[in-house]
């Protein structure tokens, strides 16, 4: 006690030394301290939804607490402030501090956005936060964000999704051709080259839409997401896996000039409060889905199934042309899209040999 005693005193004795000098930078620093912010967040998601609504309540606790209260973040849920497909612009413009959304809902404002959510037969929860990490992913993001004025952060992960929810079995790929489904992003594109007509809508208008035959089918996310919608009631099968999306990872996105308002202390809380989210959601979604799954596996008036290989074979092999003609006209697809497939090379060796090889095993032996 009396060695902290000592040690707290030594630094109050420096700070006080500092500060009586008159320095500028001192006196500049204890402000800075001593300024508060409230901002606003909006999202694309239901209010408290589970894993996506509550990431962004989770990051406002967080960054309140570790800044003693000095920032103050106030979540809106999808159409509380902003419709649920413009959280960007409403960050842009400033009308609003923060957002937390998908980067794929941004294909034709700013298509290559999609690599940092998710690219059908792409990288993993895992290897897509090895890219932005530590890969040179998070660099490329934030150079195609700065001429909309804005600052993004890896907030969140979905992991493997499930292939989705549909009224008619999906038995070849002739199958797919007149289906009407709810999927966004490439993967919609996908499936219309396929034959299919992809739809986009918000979480909140899924359950109705698939109930009342306005679509045949839907992707959300997988069991702890989509039970929660009760998407189980309006659909019998439930295909896997989710090819479209392989570790569908979650943006804040945040308004420069509100970014560079913030001291350096409270950029660097909102910073790791964004990674400590990532980290919280991810084993949100493994225990969720797990008990989830579990619920519907038991549940009689549903159909669990894998897709055709022909079905998987064809949309592979389309999602490359689709992928090919994105970067082919535009050079930020072109620059970011080279990185994403250069590491996605470099990820799927590894992974290969431990994360697969070892569930590949596992699974033979129970």
């Amino acid at each position: 006690m009396k060695r902290r005693q000592f040690v707290g005193g030594l630094a109050a004795a420096a700070t006080l030394s500092a500060c009586a000098k008159n320095d500028p930078d001192c006196e500049a620093d204890d402000a800075a301290r001593q300024e508060t912010f409230q901002w606003s967040c909006v999202t694309s998601w239901p209010p408290k939804f589970p894993g996506l609504g509550m990431g962004p309540e989770n990051l406002a606790t967080r960054v309140e607490a570790a800044s003693a209260g000095r920032l103050k973040i106030k979540v809106y849920g999808a159409g509380e402030l902003v419709p649920a497909f413009e959280v960007f612009d409403a960050v842009s413009r400033g009308t609003v501090q923060m957002g937390h959304d998908a980067s794929y809902y941004h294909k034709g404002k700013v298509d290559a956005a999609q690599f940092f959510t998710t690219i059908p037969f792409g990288l993993t929860n895992l290897e897509l936060n090895g890219w932005l990490y530590y890969g040179g992913g998070l660099e490329l993001w934030r150079e195609l964000y700065a001429p909309f004025n804005l600052v993004p952060f890896p907030t969140g992960n979905s992991g493997v999704q499930m292939g989705g929810w549909f009224n008619k079995e999906i038995n070849t790929a002739e199958d797919l051709k007149g289906l009407k489904m709810r999927i966004p992003g490439l993967a919609g594109e996908v499936l219309r080259r396929a034959g299919a007509t992809p739809v986009t809508l918000p979480g909140s208008e899924i359950f109705t839409a698939l109930q009342t035959g306005t679509i045949d089918a839907t992707e959300w996310v997988g069991p702890y997401n989509d039970a929660a919608f009760g998407l189980q009631k309006a659909a019998r099968y439930y295909y896997y896996p989710g090819w479209h999306e392989p570790g569908s990872g979650l943006e804040t996105i945040i308004n420069k000039d509100a970014w560079e308002s913030l001291p350096a202390d409270l950029q660097a809380i909102v910073s790791t409060s964004c990674q400590a989210v990532t980290a919280d959601m991810a084993a949100e979604y493994a225990h969720g889905n797990a008990l989830s799954l579990k619920r519907l596996q038991e549940d009689p008036n549903i159909e669990l199934r894998p897709f055709p290989a022909e079905v998987l074979d064809l949309l592979q092999s389309t999602m490359q042309d689709v992928v090919a003609e994105l970067m082919a006209a535009d050079p930020a697809s072109a620059k970011i899209g080279k990185a994403y497939f250069d590491y996605l090379e470099l990820a799927a060796e590894n992974s290969r040999i431990t994360e697969q090889a070892y569930l590949n095993m596992r699974g033979q032996r129970r």
